[in-house]
């Protein structure tokens, strides 16, 4: 039988589903029992502390209604993203209408018992997040992480040409820097190899506290606005003042919505027919600015005859209603009945069969799209074989590369085996990070004009989007893509990639909380390159010198972060081997992009990763014995200052037990009693000892060694890393305004060996005096000693 969904019968029935999702969202935030409200309200009835949200809830209802009636008249694939604020409940409610919430949740149950359940648990300890989260149905992104709602929704549909993105916007949202620059997102749709997002503000007027600057702003100039940035404006309005005209507005969103979709359908076929991928070239894309009053449906005034609908009053919870004051009782409750909750249920509290019919079916359900829950078919990486990529490494030290370099063929064929599912994500940067050989297969995604020869590496399709110089857009499009179950990577500046930590916070909270709902399946792992370090970024200066992410991301839980630190280019083959086999973690890998010599082959690398660590036999003299020193390095430039140490200490002191260790995997280091991969007490004493003298050379800030060893037998480390020193200098000064160089190594390793410091001062003084003819050397000439860029690893004579 056909549907009329323009009919006004249709419609009228969808203002009754959006009743019911007003209702159920109401209830969530405000009752524990008596649902239906079939019995008088008591304080029994009501939470001791509501806590939420309500200013956005009755207009995302409203959007969500419609997007339901979306996909029915054109039978689309089609997810949700929450972008405003905490209104956990909308997608909480609709679920729950749809049937979807008690498919996931059993006990849940569609009636009256259930219906309590599931006002009970909103926002209540034991229970539910007041934002969409994991544990709601339909979500990939947290609601209330504000600013990435867009940038998510456009990686989501990378490689997806069948799907749309609805992307709800908050008006408090678009004033966020991420927000406003995710815009840009329109010059990196593809339509003919990618789905469509269409972005839909939720213009309600007011913030927390504030008015925002889009309702202050009149429709012309929002129009200029957003078709200067390459999209075509719907606008929908209520009436003033409180947008009691439901059957107009019901009406305007409806033929917004149908326009809107013709419009990308349109610009779908048409690139499809008359175009490739390589020359499709940018479209309008529509989007919709639809304005309500903020708390729409809500209480219009607070006891004081202040507005609470259309204000920012709305913003939280709008009555003062709770368990210990039932003043504002009777207001509730009218609230509850405008929404007409008899036409909504039955006795037993299941929802009226006429306004089920109108949810879709089946994973046409945005609760339950496939997209929303590890992608629609998601496949794990075809990884070529990184040993054939492996540096002829005979003699450690002898050979010379760039580390990045080498790993950027292992990309390129990563990219071929992987067409569709793998890209690569960064602010401008992929070039300077030298990912050479991925350019020889693929270039970089970009739909506006090319003009060659200024432009190089650039199409209209590619498997590299870093043409945007926002690492909060390019880390939201790589989060959207791996969420939604494809794999990829973000290569950036050590010190920039500081700019998304709290983006990666929210991924890792997302992914540990996913990780607990048995229903959830599993992410591809987020991979964060970080080239151009603290200790190697030549011109760049102070600016660019911080690897504080190393510290940030090693506070979050065990389970879900790696930290690699490969000292050449065969280790960081080894290492980008597991970590893109890998899934549900942050893989955070720091590596190099300069001419490096190069250590270990590729089957010592390969250990030293799956170890995690390993004593190096032919840098270390103790030959089995207890050592006199363990030196241990993680990461490039200080394995390359611990070997030269090495070396120094060796011709001075041949007999000098010492034991050198590699570290890749980091936290592979720490107690078990902290992290279940950790090393055992006694695995650990292997290599470090229970009392000799340990140097630790690291890449990062100290204090993370320091914890490490705090919990283990041996506390005599000395650590040298960074220790926020830098400027506009050469690199081997970084070292030395952070005493990570050979000479202040070697210096320590004296001091700190009983008994070597009192017999040979002389020693410490010849270290002094090559720290201090460096410094004459560099203010005269501009580079570093000869004896620093010409030294070679020379073997040990043990």
């Amino acid at each position: 039988m056909s549907v009329d969904y323009d009919s006004k019968e249709y419609l009228d029935r969808m203002k009754q589903y959006w009743n019911t999702a007003n209702y159920l969202s109401v209830g969530q935030l405000f009752l524990r029992a008596n649902p239906l409200l079939k019995e008088p309200l008591t304080a029994d009835d009501v939470k001791v502390k509501p806590i939420g949200h309500w200013g956005t809830i009755s207009s995302q209802n409203f959007i969500y209604t419609h997007l339901n009636r979306v996909i029915n008249k054109y039978d689309l694939n089609m997810f949700y993203i929450e972008g405003s604020g905490h209104g956990g409940q909308v997608m909480v409610s609709n679920s729950y209408i749809d049937g979807s919430y008690s498919d996931i949740y059993p006990e849940i149950t569609q009636d009256e018992k259930g219906m309590a359940k599931l006002f009970k648990q909103f926002s209540f300890p034991g229970g539910i997040a007041s934002h969409a989260a994991p544990e709601t149905p339909g979500s990939i992104h947290e609601g209330g992480e504000l600013g990435y709602s867009l940038s998510h929704g456009v990686g989501a549909i990378l490689d997806n040409p069948d799907v749309i993105a609805a992307v709800e916007i908050g008006d408090g949202e678009s004033e966020t820097g991420p927000l406003a620059g995710s815009w840009f997102s329109s010059n990196f749709i593809n339509p003919v190899t990618d789905g469509a997002a269409l972005p839909i503000i939720n213009l309600n007027g007011f913030k927390i506290a504030n008015p925002t600057i889009f309702n202050r702003t009149s429709d012309e100039d929002l129009q200029k606005y957003f078709e200067g940035l390459g999209w075509k404006p719907y606008f929908v309005e209520t009436n003033e003042p409180h947008g009691t005209d439901v059957d107009e507005v019901n009406e305007k969103l409806a033929k917004a919505m149908d326009a809107a979709i013709e419009d990308i359908q349109a610009i779908q076929k048409n690139a499809r027919e008359n175009e490739t991928a390589e020359t499709a070239t940018r479209p309008q894309w529509p989007m919709i600015i639809f304005r309500s009053p903020k708390g729409w449906t809500g209480p219009k005034e607070n006891p004081e005859g202040l507005p609470i609908e259309g204000s920012f009053r709305a913003h939280q919870v709008p009555l003062s209603l709770s368990s210990d004051n039932m003043e504002t009782a009777d207001e509730f409750v009218k609230w509850m009945e405008s929404y007409k909750p008899e036409e909504s249920f039955n006795e037993d509290g299941s929802i009226k069969e006429e306004l089920v019919e109108l949810a879709p079916k089946g994973d046409k359900r945005m609760s339950v799209n496939p997209i929303t829950n590890g992608g629609i078919d998601p496949q794990p990486l075809d990884l070529p074989d990184y040993k054939n990529y492996a540096v002829d490494v005979q003699t450690p030290g002898a050979t010379e590369a760039m580390d990045m370099v080498v790993w950027s063929d292992w990309v390129r064929d990563t990219m071929k085996k992987n067409p569709n599912n793998f890209r690569a994500f960064g602010p401008d940067e992929a070039w300077s990070n030298r990912l050479w050989g991925v350019f020889e297969t693929t270039n970089r995604q970009w739909e506006r004009q090319i003009d060659e020869p200024y432009d190089e590496h650039m199409a209209h399709y590619g498997r590299i989007i870093d043409s945007q110089l926002s690492e909060h857009d390019d880390e939201g499009w790589l989060e959207g893509y791996v969420l939604t179950g494809r794999h990829g990577f973000f290569a950036t500046y050590e010190a920039f990639g500081r700019v998304v930590d709290s983006m990666l916070t929210q991924h890792f909270k997302w992914l540990r909380k996913a990780s607990e709902m048995k229903w959830r399946k599993q992410y591809p792992s987020l991979n964060f390159i970080d080239s151009s370090t603290v200790f190697q970024q030549d011109h760049n200066g102070y600016t660019h010198q911080d690897p504080g992410m190393i510290t940030h991301l090693a506070e979050k839980k065990p389970a879900f972060i790696r930290e690699y630190f490969p000292a050449d280019a065969n280790t960081l083959l080894a290492t980008a081997d597991v970590a893109f086999s890998d899934y549900e973690k942050i893989n955070l890998i720091t590596t190099s992009k300069h001419p490096r010599p190069q250590w270990f082959n590729i089957d010592e690398a390969t250990d030293l990763v799956h170890n995690g660590l390993g004593k190096v036999e032919w840098a270390s003299t103790d030959n089995g014995e207890k050592p006199d020193i363990v030196i241990a390095s993680a990461g490039v430039e200080p394995t390359l200052e611990a070997l030269a140490a090495i070396s120094i200490l060796h011709k001075s002191f041949p007999d000098l037990k010492i034991r050198f260790i590699n570290v890749v995997d980091l936290l592979k280091l720490r107690s078990p009693k902290f992290d279940p991969r950790g090393l055992s007490d006694a695995e650990f004493n292997s290599y470090f000892t229970t009392d000799t003298p340990v140097l630790f050379a690291f890449h990062g800030f100290e204090d993370i060694i320091r914890t490490i060893f705090f919990d283990r037998a041996n506390h005599n480390v000395d650590v040298h890393g960074y220790r926020e020193n830098g400027d506009i200098t050469t690199p081997f000064d970084m070292r030395v305004l952070n005493q990570l160089d050979r000479f202040d190594l070697a210096k320590d390793v004296v001091e700190n060996v009983p008994g070597l410091a009192e017999k040979h001062p002389e020693f410490i003084q010849k270290m002094n005096a090559m720290v201090d003819k460096h410094n004459r050397y560099i203010r005269e000439v501009g580079t570093d000693l000869p004896e620093v860029t010409n030294w070679k690893w020379e073997p040990l004579n043990k």
